[in-house]
């Protein structure tokens, strides 16, 4: 059995139907009641991974474990140990940890420190485990749908510094595999997509997709401060917009492990576009 968490997220939402497809008993993990949009095969558990005591009865009788820390998790929290020893006492042999890019880039980053604890606890932890460090998402542009829906605007800072962008579904399918397979105990893999796309150009990629022009307006990194204040602490602001607006020659590298666990190339960010495309309509 594996248990997924973050289950009808952007990651889980493709991770779920692909170990299911693979034979796979699953079950997904969210903190909402709903289950909308899993298949009926897969078993829908309510818990909070930032509370190990409703974790226990959901990882009873797993075999493997999907970790993916959400939202006010990254920051804060119970200790990893004790998620961790919730997950080995029910006889969890095979952990998947989502981090960050960050971690092997930038290793004293302060926003990045939660996720390296629990990297830490996982390595220690004594069951297989793989690490996954993806760089920036490509369903982060999911953050400007409503300027586009409204104003057929983007708002952005640093327009033209272009990153590699991660589709979601290309994480989930690498999770699905080290999941799934043997071979992946012991590694970290750093996934990016295929090729560097500045925030001019993602938006250049929703107007095509669209039919329709979507004008791009460049913030000031003050202006972008202030955006992102209303919903991030302070230094994940700083250390987000470090690697926006001066990313490191590895952050703007393109990484080849997508293609070495998957055997094809992640996919570009047009593709995830349309396949997303009534966000932004």
């Amino acid at each position: 059995m594996i248990v997924v968490t973050g289950a009808t997220g952007n990651i889980g939402r493709t991770l779920v139907p692909l170990l299911a497809e693979a034979g796979e008993d699953v079950v997904a993990v969210s903190r909402r009641p709903e289950s909308e949009g899993l298949p009926a095969e897969v078993r829908h558990a309510q818990a909070d991974i930032g509370n190990s005591t409703s974790m226990r009865p959901v990882l009873a009788d797993a075999d493997a474990f999907f970790l993916l820390l959400g939202g006010e998790l990254n920051g804060h929290g119970e200790s990893p140990d004790a998620l961790l020893d919730a997950a080995l006492s029910a006889g969890v042999k095979r952990i998947v940890l989502l981090s960050s890019q960050i971690n092997s880039t930038r290793p004293e980053a302060l926003s990045h420190t939660r996720l390296r604890e629990f990297e830490a606890a996982v390595r220690a932890s004594g069951a297989d485990f793989t690490i996954l460090r993806p760089g920036g998402f490509a369903s982060n542009a999911f953050a400007w749908a409503e300027s586009v829906r409204a104003k057929r605007t983007v708002f952005a800072p640093f327009g033209d510094v272009a990153l590699p962008v991660i589709d979601p579904a290309d994480i989930a399918a690498v999770a699905a595999a080290a999941l799934h397979e043997d071979g992946h105990a012991g590694r970290t893999y750093e996934l990016t997509g295929p090729v560097a796309i500045s925030p001019r150009q993602q938006t250049a990629a929703i107007s095509r997709a669209l039919g329709e022009e979507v004008a791009f307006v460049e913030l000031s990194r003050e202006e972008a401060h202030a955006h992102m204040a209303q919903f991030m602490p302070e230094e994940v602001i700083d250390g987000t917009l470090d690697v926006l607006g001066v990313p490191l020659p590895a952050e703007q590298a393109i990484s080849p492990d997508v293609e070495n666990v998957l055997r094809r190339q992640a996919s570009p960010f047009d593709e995830w576009v349309v396949r997303n495309l009534p966000a932004f309509r």
